[in-house]
C-alpha cells in the first residue's frame, strides 16, 4: 500500500485522492489475485487431484469426488487471501475477517456435509450396509454439524465465545420448543422428508386419514399442499408425512410402467373339455394356433405312452376351454402394443367363489399416464368379454330384474302352451 501512494504522490495529486485511488488499486490487486488463486486450485491443483483419483485401483475416493468433496474445498483459497489481506485496510479490518471468516465456516460445513455424503455412499457399497444401515446415524452427525457450525458463525460476527451462545440456548431451550412446536416438527420432518427423498413436488399422493389424493404443488416447513384431482385443495402437516402412512405414486411414474390387476368372472358351470369342433376353431386363432398344435401333441404323446383308455375325457390329460382361454388371453396381451414388455405379465386363476372362477390379468401397461391407461385397460377388458363366448366362456352375473321377468315370462309360457 505504501508503495503505490509512494507512487500515485509523484502525480501530484491531493491526499485525499491518493488515498481513495491507492486503496482502488489495492482491492483490484487482491480481486485479482483471488481471482488467479481460485482458477490455479480449481484448473490445476483440482484436475490433477481428478486425474491421479481416475487412474488409481480404488473406487471409495471416486466417490469423494463425485460428492464434490474437493470442489467445495477450493473455495476456501480465495477467502484465505482475503482474510489475510485485512490488514491493509485498517479501518475495515475486522468487517473483513469477519466476513471471510464466516465464508470460511459455511464452506468447511458444506465440506464436512460432503465428507458425511461420500462415507455414507462408500458404506452402502459394502453387502454389510444391507444388515446393518448407518444412514439414521448420518443424519444425526449432519444435524450436529449444521448446529455446531451455526453456532460458530453467530459467535464469529457478534465476536462473543461459542459456550456463552450455548448457555444462553439452553435456558431458552424450553420456551422455545414451546412457542415453535410446530415449526420445529415442521423442520426436522422437512429434513426426514429431504434427506430420504420422501415426496418432492410433482409427486402424486394418496392420504386416505387426510382426504388427500393428488399432486404435491407445494412442501413450506409446516405443511405440504396437495392439489387433489377434483381440483380442491387439501393441507398436510408436513410432519404427518414422517409419523403416518402415506402411498407416493412416483415409483410407478418413474419406472414407465402401470398396473393393471383386474379379474373376468367365468360361470363355472361353463367350464368345459374341449371338443374337435373347439379345436378345430381355435386353430384359426391367430395366438392360439402354435399353441393348440403343440399342446395336442404332447397331450397326444402323453396319453399313448401311459396306456390311456380315449372312451372318456376324464382319462389322461385333455385341453379345457377355461385353459386355452387362459393362454389366448396371455399371448394377447404379450402381442398388444400398449402392454410393457420388460415388466410382470401374468394371467392366473384364483380360488372359485360366489361369483364363480376369477381369471385375474396381472400386467403392466407402457404409458403411466391417468387417462390413457384406463382407455387400455378398458379396450382389454372390452376384447376379453366379447371372446369369451368363442371359447363355450360365460361371464358371470348375478340374476338382474330383467333376468328374473324373463324367467317369469318363460314360466307363464311353458303353462300355457306345455314344453
Amino acid at each position: 500500500m505504501d508503495f503505490i501512494r509512494n507512487q500515485l504522490d509523484g502525480y501530484g495529486m491531493s491526499e485525499q485522492t491518493v488515498i481513495y485511488l491507492s486503496n482502488m488499486i489495492m482491492v483490484l490487486f487482491i480481486a485479482l489475485v483471488s481471482i488467479l488463486a481460485n482458477y490455479i486450485a480449481k484448473k490445476i491443483v483440482l484436475k490433477t487431484i481428478i486425474h491421479i483419483v481416475n487412474n488409481n485401483r480404488y473406487t471409495w475416493d471416486n466417490i469423494i469426488v463425485e460428492k464434490k468433496v474437493f470442489h467445495k474445498l477450493s473455495h476456501l483459497v480465495p477467502a484465505i487471501i482475503i482474510y489475510f489481506s485485512a490488514s491493509i485496510f485498517p479501518a475495515y479490518q475486522t468487517l473483513i475477517e469477519k466476513a471471510a471468516m464466516t465464508y470460511m465456516i459455511i464452506v468447511t460445513i458444506m465440506v464436512f456435509n460432503a465428507l458425511l455424503n461420500a462415507f455414507d455412499e462408500i458404506y452402502r457399497s459394502f453387502e454389510v450396509s444391507k444388515v446393518r444401515p448407518i444412514k439414521s446415524y448420518i443424519q444425526v452427525a449432519k444435524i450436529v454439524l449444521f448446529i455446531i457450525g451455526g453456532i460458530i458463525v453467530i459467535s464469529n460476527l457478534i465476536g462473543q465465545n461459542p459456550l456463552i451462545i450455548l448457555s444462553g440456548l439452553g435456558a431458552l431451550s424450553a420456551v422455545l420448543m414451546l412457542v415453535f412446536k410446530d415449526s420445529i416438527l415442521g423442520l426436522v420432518a422437512g429434513v426426514q422428508l429431504s434427506s430420504n427423498d420422501m415426496v418432492r413436488v410433482g409427486d402424486w399422493i394418496e392420504m386416505p386419514k387426510y382426504d388427500a389424493d393428488g399432486d404435491v404443488i407445494d412442501i413450506t416447513l409446516n405443511t405440504v399442499k396437495v392439489m387433489n384431482f377434483d381440483k380442491t385443495i387439501t393441507m398436510i402437516p408436513s410432519y404427518a408425512l414422517i409419523s403416518d402412512s402415506f402411498k407416493n405414486w412416483r415409483g410407478m411414474q418413474v419406472s414407465g410402467g402401470r398396473r393393471i390387476k383386474r379379474s373376468i368372472y367365468i360361470d363355472t358351470s361353463s367350464i368345459c373339455f374341449c371338443t374337435q369342433d373347439m379345436i378345430e376353431e381355435f386353430r384359426k386363432i391367430h395366438y392360439l394356433s402354435d399353441y393348440v398344435a403343440s399342446r395336442l401333441e404332447e397331450i397326444e404323446e402323453y396319453n399313448l405312452e401311459h396306456q390311456i383308455n380315449r372312451d372318456s375325457n376324464v382319462n389322461g390329460r385333455q385341453l379345457t376351454n377355461i385353459g386355452v382361454f387362459r393362454i389366448y388371453i396371455q399371448e394377447y396381451l404379450k402381442n398388444h402394443p400398449r402392454i410393457h414388455k420388460d415388466m410382470t405379465l401374468i394371467v392366473r386363476q384364483l380360488a372359485p367363489g360366489d361369483n364363480g372362477m376369477p381369471l385375474e390379468i396381472y400386467a403392466f401397461t407402457n404409458d403411466t399416464n391417468w387417462g390413457i391407461y384406463e382407455s387400455i385397460q378398458a379396450d382389454i377388458f372390452d376384447h376379453i368379454f366379447a371372446v369369451a363366448s368363442t371359447f363355450g366362456l360365460r361371464a358371470f352375473q348375478n340374476p338382474t330384474g330383467h333376468d328374473i321377468v324373463h324367467l317369469k315370462e318363460s314360466s307363464d309360457y311353458v303353462r300355457e302352451y306345455g314344453s
